[in-house]
């Protein structure tokens, strides 16, 4: 109990320590992320470069400083977008059912049985490497979870009563959806964002 609360607490710390120097990259590292010393290459880690330096004598702390913020912004990014399609996706599935509903569970299910790494591979090389080609990999394939579990749900709420009161008074299928089953969902959403 005690040494978990030790533990959250310091994980949040570290976070709120890289997030903050992801953020503020130019004012935290000691250097640019592209200044060479040519006359310090590949040097021991030191007062004057604490992680070392690269083979063109680039700073390597400050490097990781600002490869944190590319690293961030994906995250970040690919976790809201996916976040979106998988709601988007799971709320129709899971509120319209019957074949619509059963056929797109089985696209889910063919994205969810390919191997993760081998799909962000494919991806990448089809749309060339950088953070674009990384970014639409990552979240082609982390939504499906997402689906899942936003269907799941949809599926229990849209038998409630509160549902049912909606629809009698006349309400259309996406009212119902975004003002009575989506709030209802929102704490599972705030998880899995987590």
């Amino acid at each position: 109990g005690k040494i978990m609360n030790i533990l959250t607490k310091l994980s949040f710390g570290f976070l709120g320590v890289v997030f903050f120097s992801a953020v503020f990259a130019p004012l935290v590292a000691p250097y640019s992320y592209e200044t060479q010393d040519t006359l310090n290459t590949l040097a021991i880690p030191s007062f004057s470069h604490l992680m070392g330096t690269d083979r063109l004598g680039r700073d390597l702390f400050s490097r990781i400083i600002y490869g944190a913020r590319v690293s961030l912004f994906i995250g970040v990014l690919t976790t809201l977008l996916a976040l979106l399609i998988g709601t988007i996706y799971g709320s129709i599935s899971g509120y319209v059912g019957g074949r619509t509903d059963n056929l797109m569970m089985r696209i889910v299910d063919i994205v969810f049985a390919l191997p993760d790494m081998l799909m962000i591979i494919l991806i990448t090389v089809m749309m060339g490497q950088g953070v674009i080609g990384i970014f639409v990999a990552l979240t082609l394939v982390s939504w499906v979870t997402i689906a899942r579990l936003v269907r799941g749900e949809v599926l229990r709420l849209r038998e409630q009563a509160y549902v049912e009161v909606a629809r009698a008074l006349g309400a259309n299928s996406l009212r119902i959806v975004v003002r009575e089953i989506l709030p209802n969902i929102l704490d599972l959403m705030v998880v899995t964002l987590t």
